[in-house]
């Protein structure tokens, strides 16, 4: 249960980012719009404009954060709400099982024709 927490809240966070990343494109779109006029009010292009600026570090700052988890997750380093790490351990238990179930078998084979002869 605790795997589906930490995925909701990546999903939570994402959307978030999403909501970001539309308030950066609004706060763009006006520093443009006020651009375009033929005496753009200073004070309000630059409060704009640090508000692009803050919302696009937010913005990058997430991301790098998201990239990292997914880093962890793709390497199998053990990390809180996953068991990729778990499974990929007992799969691999399970191929040394089937390979010393083929060892044994050919060893057993090999006795037998040893006490044939």
């Amino acid at each position: 249960m605790a795997t589906y927490s930490v995925a909701n809240e990546r999903l939570r966070v994402l959307e978030e980012l999403e909501r970001e990343i539309g308030a950066s494109l609004q706060s763009a779109g006006n520093v443009i719009l006020e651009l375009s006029k033929e005496k753009p009010t200073e004070r309000l292009l630059e409060r704009q404009a640090a508000q692009f600026t803050a919302s696009v570090q937010k913005v990058e700052s997430e991301l790098s954060g998201q990239i990292r988890y997914l880093t962890q997750v793709a390497t199998g380093q053990p990390h809180e709400g996953s068991s990729y790490s778990a499974r990929k351990g007992c799969q691999m238990a399970l191929n040394r099982v089937d390979y010393a179930r083929v060892k044994l078998g050919e060893l057993a084979r090999t006795c037998e024709h040893m006490l044939e002869q």
